[in-house]
């Protein structure tokens, strides 16, 4: 007798639950997308117990009649396509027919659903409800009932004949942690689910005129009820509170339209990072993707603005033909594959970066609230327990003003600071503290504070300057300019400096010869295991050469085997500007800090250092004057 058996109906769908329903929340968006694609404008999600217990969503959309009840739970029976031809343009949520035979086939079911007949008038009249049970695969005949039009779908005690199953559910915390997500994903995308055509996009993402108000509660309490008319700004600070105290301020938008792709982004500037990817959301026609192009792309549009260790906040929505795009090759839908990939990355790459470029990405100072506004908004002491030091720095600042000194307000000094950015040559210490006549404050407007940061007055306030950081971003673009022209200028050291690397280190200096000598640097062998440098680029001159060239192998020989080239070479330009820029606690001239702050407006996108770390941070007139109660 054979072996293989064929499986009945149930067990097929008890098998294929495995990859539809991971948990509550994949019941929840299912159910949800249902409600969507129904035509629905107004969805109500109730769950009890993070959804072990009971998940019920409620729609008014355009119902079902007792036939079609009974055929949506049987396996592979949909309303969304006919042919196979249809699978090349999708363009609804759903499409496969899976996930209501796989709920089934794992849960308590009771469906009530109410279709809305047209008469010939054109009004609408509803015929009658019908109700649906099923429990766990076995399903009742379809009877007459009561019930609103539209569609009411409950789902209890999930996966309660699999005992393997239910064991894997986490807490009822853990798991309303995941539907709340995904309720958020799905009320973030209706802002496309009305209006699909690349006409009327603008509306359906911007202005978000499609009215779909959402309601989500756990347990009797009301999590979530978000109306049909917020905007897109609305609904992003209702469902993400902490992410910023004014989106309009701390979100910057764009929009492009090219090659059939139409993008619309709500990026967050650097200062509302994160340290994670959850706040990266990407639909594409009303739909929540993971997509690892397009991760890239924002990673790589915000590289140089962020530190390492940080990641942007971004919204970002994708228009294009259904038929560019193959969205039947996972099994929740969540991954899809475009057919040029390529033009994706490069055009949102290209739109994301662009937009930051133009933009001013100064670093603005957050003060504490003063003791008469927290007076005004009504708030406890205990809510601000650091009222006492605002208003002790306010009173200091009251009475003690900064002194005046030769260190601070000197004249021109003779040490040289050339027009690059790049010292060539420093004084002594007796001629950065000649004697010279004062310079007064208001005609200077600058000075150097703690040999690290310099204060600079501006029309509306004044801005500190982190002056290491300025110049490494002043340094980080000369070379990216000169090298986008050829090789750097190097010149010929008067006494080679010789030092020794392993074989592995000889290997990577071999492989990347043609990089070491575009950087304008001349190596030369000078014995077994010993390597001389001739020449070393002139725009370096602050650094020692042994060092950044030993820097400079030992990141060549990391890298031998993980980053392409450009990643290389952008690495190198970081090290490079790095240790070229003047450093914290080294005391500048004026003439210095004249040349340092006019190369900075000689230069773009100078908010951030290439590590992403902020160069200036900018304090407000109105801001002073509330911390000095001058308001």
């Amino acid at each position: 007798m054979g072996k293989i058996v064929v499986l009945d109906q149930n067990m097929i769908n008890m098998i294929a639950a495995g990859e539809v329903i991971e948990r509550p929340a994949s019941v929840v968006k299912e159910l949800m997308e249902n409600g969507i694609d129904a035509g629905a404008t107004q969805i109500i999600v109730s769950v009890e117990d993070g959804g072990r217990k009971l998940i019920s969503v409620s729609d008014d959309g355009c119902g079902m009649d007792g036939e079609d009840l009974a055929k949506a739970f049987e396996p592979h029976t949909t309303s969304k396509i006919r042919t196979s031809a249809d699978l090349r343009g999708i363009s609804t949520l759903g499409f496969r027919g899976e996930a209501l035979a796989s709920i089934a086939s794992v849960a308590q079911v009771r469906a009530v659903s109410r279709p809305a007949l047209e008469r010939s008038e054109g009004t609408k009249d509803s015929a009658e409800a019908n109700c649906l049970e099923i429990d766990c695969g076995d399903a009742t005949n379809v009877s007459p009932c009561s019930g609103d039009r539209g569609t009411t779908i409950q789902i209890r005690d999930i996966f309660y004949k699999l005992p393997a199953r239910r064991k894997f559910l986490r807490t009822a915390n853990t798991e309303m942690t995941h539907i709340t997500e995904q309720f958020i994903r799905i009320a973030l995308a209706t802002h496309w689910a009305a209006n699909r055509d690349m006409q009327a996009l603008e509306t359906a993402v911007v202005n978000n005129k499609h009215k779909l108000d959402m309601t989500l509660t756990h347990n009797g309490r009301e999590l979530y009820r978000l109306a049909g008319e917020q905007s897109l700004h609305e609904r992003i600070a209702e469902l993400f509170p902490a992410l910023s105290t004014d989106i309009s301020q701390d979100f910057i938008e764009t929009e492009s339209s090219e090659k059939g792709l139409h993008i619309c982004a709500l990026m967050g500037k650097p200062s509302v990072s994160r340290t994670n990817s959850k706040f990266q959301y990407v639909f594409l026609n009303g739909r929540y993707i993971r997509d690892r192009f397009i991760s890239h792309a924002i990673k790589e549009a915000y590289r140089g603005t962020l530190e390492p260790n940080r990641l942007p906040v971004v919204f970002l929505f994708l228009q294009m033909p259904y038929e560019d795009y193959d969205v039947n090759v996972h099994p929740t839908k969540i991954e899809v594959r475009f057919y040029n990939a390529n033009l994706v990355h490069s055009q949102i790459l290209g739109c994301l970066r662009e937009r930051l470029l133009g933009t001013d990405l100064q670093t603005r100072a957050k003060l504490p609230a003063t003791a008469s506004s927290l007076a005004a908004k009504g708030t406890t002491a205990t809510e601000y327990r650091g009222k006492e030091i605002t208003e002790a720095m306010a009173e200091f600042f009251k009475k003690h003003r900064p002194v005046q000194t030769q260190q601070q307000f000197g004249p021109a000094q003779k040490r040289h600071f050339d027009a690059t950015g790049f010292g060539a040559g420093q004084g002594t210490e007796s001629q950065a503290h000649h004697a010279a006549p004062q310079v007064d404050a208001l005609e200077a407007k600058f000075m150097q504070i703690h040999d690290s940061f310099i204060v600079k007055q501006t029309d509306d306030g004044f801005v500190i300057i982190d002056q290491h950081a300025l110049h490494e971003r002043i340094l980080y673009e000369n070379l990216c300019r000169r090298l986008s022209s050829g090789k750097l200028e190097s010149q010929r050291l008067l006494i080679p400096e010789s030092f020794e690397l392993t074989e592995a280190q000889a290997d990577a200096l071999k492989t990347n010869a043609e990089l070491i000598d575009k950087l304008g640097i001349e190596l030369v062998p000078f014995g077994p295991k010993t390597m001389a440098i001739q020449a070393f680029p002139t725009l370096l001159a602050r650094v020692a050469p042994v060092d950044f060239v030993q820097d400079l192998v030992d990141l060549l020989t990391d890298k031998a085997a993980g980053l392409d080239a450009e990643k290389v070479l952008n690495e190198i330009l970081n090290m490079a500007a790095c240790k070229g820029a003047i450093k914290a606690g080294q005391k500048l001239s004026d003439s210095e800090i004249e040349q340092l702050l006019a190369d900075r407006q000689r230069t773009a996108w100078t908010s951030w250092c290439p590590h992403g770390r902020p160069t200036t941070i900018k304090f407000s007139l109105s801001d002073l004057e509330k911390q000095f109660k001058r308001t």
